[in-house]
């Protein structure tokens, strides 16, 4: 075998050697190897304007976050990892307003308070508000736009739980 093919194998091989290398977490989820489970309580809803289904919407979501995208076991009570919180606050205000004082567009947002813990890492525990908003025009009607609206600030207030629970950026 000549050299050039000889350093084309080599360079293959340690090229290969080093993309394999390392230890990856596709989620980025940072979990004490002791921990086998996780509950988390349903999320009341305890704003002063009430949407039936976004407790049960909020809860749902979380629990597939951790069912996906980590080895633990759902648990109904007393999980290794422990989450609870409520929903303080669903609302929806005007913003972008006009020179003839009519929005332009209007926010929803949604607040939720998270009750986090770790029972074998205290220094992991939090409580904390997570708010997340979506901006629509307002030539369309809240009830019409409202179930997208709020799979998108889920998704993204669910991304954020997870994340300070039990991704260490």
């Amino acid at each position: 075998m000549s050299r050039k093919i000889k350093e084309v194998i080599y360079l293959g091989i340690v090229i290969l050697f080093i993309s394999s290398c390392g230890v990856y977490s596709f989620t980025g989820a940072s979990i004490p190897p002791e921990a086998k489970t996780v509950s988390i309580q349903y999320f009341e809803n305890n704003a002063d304007l009430v949407e039936p289904t976004l407790s049960q919407t909020l809860t749902d979501a979380l629990r597939d976050k951790f069912a996906s995208q980590t080895t633990l076991d759902l648990i109904n009570r007393n999980g290794d990892l422990q989450l609870e919180g409520e929903i303080t606050s669903y609302k929806t205000e005007p913003i972008a307003i006009q020179g003839d004082q009519t929005a332009a567009l209007n926010r929803l947002t949604i607040t939720v308070n998270v009750k986090y813990e770790n029972m074998f890492d205290e220094s992991k525990n939090f409580e904390s508000s997570f708010s997340r908003y979506e901006d629509y025009s307002s030539g369309e009607d809240l009830n019409t736009v409202q179930a997208g609206l709020i799979e998108i600030i889920n998704e993204a207030l669910v991304e954020d739980i997870f994340n300070k629970a039990v991704v260490n950026w």
